[in-house]
Parts: C-alpha cells; sequence; structure tokens
C-alpha cells in the first residue's frame, strides 16, 4: 500500500473531521472511502452528457454498425 501526503488548511481538515465523526468514522477513512468512490464511478456529469449523446445518435451508430 502506498502512503501520500497532502497540505490542506486548517479549516479544510476541521470539516473533515466533523464529517468523519457525524459519519462515524476516522478521518483516513473518509477519506479512502472518498477516493476509492470517485475512482470506481464515472463522473455524474460525463455520464449523463455519454448517455444524451449515445441516445441523440442511435439511429447513426446503428446504420454505421
Amino acid at each position: 500500500m502506498a502512503t501520500i501526503t497532502i497540505n490542506i488548511s486548517e479549516e479544510q481538515l476541521q470539516k473533515l473531521q466533523a464529517l468523519a465523526q457525524k459519519l462515524g468514522m476516522s478521518t483516513e477513512e473518509l477519506l479512502s472511502a472518498s477516493l476509492e468512490d470517485l475512482l470506481n464511478h464515472p463522473q455524474g456529469e460525463f455520464t449523463q452528457a455519454a448517455s444524451y449523446v449515445m441516445r441523440k445518435n442511435a439511429e447513426l451508430y446503428r446504420r454505421l454498425a
């Protein structure tokens, strides 16, 4: 497992700690879960845009296939 060090403001740290405490987890667990979610789930806007393009051009894609 790798370790990454980042610099955040004191205000950001306090917000992270408060949110982690509210969720009943450590700050490290919160950050790890957030990173896992970001890496494993496409951005919502991108997914919506891709779906729109696929629907809009479905007939063209069908003809090209």
